[in-house]
């Protein structure tokens, strides 16, 4: 392999892991216990230390359930798992929680850390706040959002693209440099005017202003463009509309393009914070980003719940990445970005 190609896929081996580890530290933080987090344990391995006394007969192991300051609760369990005994506020300045209270031979006794995986962390978590209907709410604001965003984008992209009108290219520039526009300008006036006509704390109001997307109407636009004239002068000599063009010839020559569309509108809208939180009110109309906002207030102590929160908050985006990668390339490739 050439030096230079090395090179390169050295710096994107690093650049992806840069990007995956916090993932993946995420992940495995959501199955920790809390107490593990609290001891200090912060890296990748879900570990867990318990101490273990062992004799001819019988063997038992020893369990720090929680801390308290100097003192802690401590579980005793048999073989099979069960409790056969609970001690409260024992002393934890020695270091040594067991051999004081089952008064047995220190050479007995044992630390033994292994992997523990904590999965009901997510159940807690799904459980500590409505989570349930933040998702509905957040599936019907996403798909409304992904319909209203490939129709507008379609038509839109169809008349910048082969319609011939009086300040096109203007019009379309314009367009795109309201990309530049960060939201905190016009989210003030958004909220003006959605007061205005009635539309805070409603459906509406996280739906309505997001159907039309810029980037989706530049992404369509430049996919249609690449689309043959010949193809439009066929049509037109067999009577075809503008519409049934669009519909006919269009579109279908566009899949992939349409399908990268509609995920990045999915996702877009799926991540959205600051506008459901500034346009809605009511807890019942919150979306998962809002709600897991809130939730972090809630169990800001509780590591291992927020990031069981967060780990269930963004897997279904990468589940939809994992089976979208290919048209979202193969868009790229076949629109060719064409001025």
């Amino acid at each position: 392999m050439e030096p230079k190609k090395t090179f390169t896929y050295l710096m994107l081996i690093i650049c992806g892991l840069v990007m995956v580890i916090p993932f993946v530290w995420m992940l495995t933080t959501a199955v920790k216990s809390q107490l593990e987090i609290n001891k200090g344990n912060i890296g990748f391995l879900p570990l867990e230390t318990e101490t273990v006394y062992e004799d001819s007969k019988i063997r038992y192991r020893a369990k720090v359930i929680m801390e308290e300051a100097d003192s802690c609760y401590v579980h005793l369990f048999d073989e099979e798992g069960k409790i056969i005994r609970k001690y409260q506020g024992i002393t934890t300045a020695s270091g040594k929680v067991v051999d004081e209270y089952m008064k047995v031979p220190q050479s007995a006794i044992k630390d033994i850390t292994k992997i523990a995986l904590h999965f009901e962390n997510f159940v807690t978590a799904f459980n500590k706040v409505p989570f349930a209907r933040y998702f509905l709410n957040t599936i019907i604001v996403s798909f409304s959002v992904v319909i209203g965003v490939v129709i507008t984008g379609a038509l839109a992209a169809y008349a910048f693209a082969r319609m011939r009108f009086v300040g096109r290219e203007f019009i379309f520039y314009f367009f795109i440099s309201m990309m530049m526009v960060p939201q905190p300008v016009y989210l003030i006036p958004s909220y003006i005017l959605l007061n205005y006509l009635g539309m805070i704390d409603t459906y509406y109001a996280l739906i309505f202003p997001w159907i039309t997307n810029i980037f989706t109407i530049f992404l369509l636009r430049q996919q249609f463009k690449t689309v043959p004239q010949e193809l439009f002068d066929a049509a037109a000599i067999d009577g075809c509309s503008r519409f049934g063009i669009l519909w006919k010839i269009v579109l279908p020559l566009s899949k992939s393009v349409l399908a990268t569309a509609a995920i990045f509108g999915f996702i877009g809208s799926w991540n959205s914070f600051m506008w459901p939180l500034v346009m809605t009110d009511s807890p019942a109309l919150r979306v998962l980003q809002v709600g897991l906002s809130y939730f972090s207030q809630e169990a800001s102590s509780q590591t291992a719940l927020l990031m069981a929160a967060s780990t269930f908050s963004i897997l279904p985006l990468l589940i939809l990445f994992l089976f979208a990668q290919r048209q979202i390339i193969s868009s790229f490739a076949s629109s060719g970005l064409k001025g």
